[in-house]
């Protein structure tokens, strides 16, 4: 078997994003710094809330209520929001200071659960984590967008956390968008049913 040289993942991983700096455990960080373990829960179980601000051409619109957003998502998703939005705050402008005048940024203050209770699926509040990554993320032109059909449908109260910002909500929003062919034959397919389903009934209540 061929040797193997460790390589370390913030050494790898800062070289293939843009320009990062990270608020963790005290202390600013650059590049893509690892946060979490294979144990994390949040890893494993996806007990995670953020919020996305943007900070561009000098200002950070609704930044103060983007901060408080995350904070209120903590609540809502039951961890705790250990991090007051004036702290929130505080970090962000200081760590937009690091980058640029001009830079175009997005501004991610996260929390998540870092251990379970017993080793399953309940995760223990008490041990809620976080940090705040900021990175260069240009904003999108103004040149227009595309939609498409997809199988997948935003979720409701009683089968997923819509009341937060949660990131186990993302996964299904990238499967929409990936361009698989088998995704758009059962749009279609779904569309089609309801099609005959919907004309099936009128022709029944006429």
């Amino acid at each position: 078997m061929a040797e193997m040289t460790p390589v370390s993942l913030s050494q790898t991983y800062s070289q293939t994003y843009s320009q990062t700096w990270t608020f963790f455990e005290g202390a600013w960080h650059e590049g893509n710094i690892p946060i979490m373990g294979p144990r994390t829960h949040a890893a494993w179980l996806g007990s995670t809330v953020f919020d996305g601000a943007r900070s561009f051409e000098g200002v950070a619109p609704d930044l103060e209520a983007h901060c408080a957003r995350v904070n209120q998502s903590a609540i809502n998703f039951k961890l705790k929001p250990v991090v007051d939005t004036d702290t929130w705050l505080d970090l962000a402008r200081e760590g937009i200071a690091r980058f640029d005048a001009d830079a175009e940024l997005y501004i991610r203050p996260m929390y998540w659960a870092q251990n379970g209770s017993g080793g399953g699926v309940l995760f223990d509040p008490e041990t809620t984590n976080w940090c705040l990554s900021i990175y260069v993320a240009p904003m999108p032109q103004p040149i227009g967008s595309a939609i498409t059909l997809s199988p997948f449908r935003r979720p409701t109260m009683e089968n997923a956390p819509v009341d937060c910002k949660a990131a186990c909500l993302y996964p299904n929003n990238s499967r929409s968008a990936m361009p698989t062919c088998s995704w758009r034959k059962m749009a279609w397919s779904i569309r089609r049913r309801r099609t005959a389903l919907s004309s099936t009934a009128s022709r029944g209540s006429g």
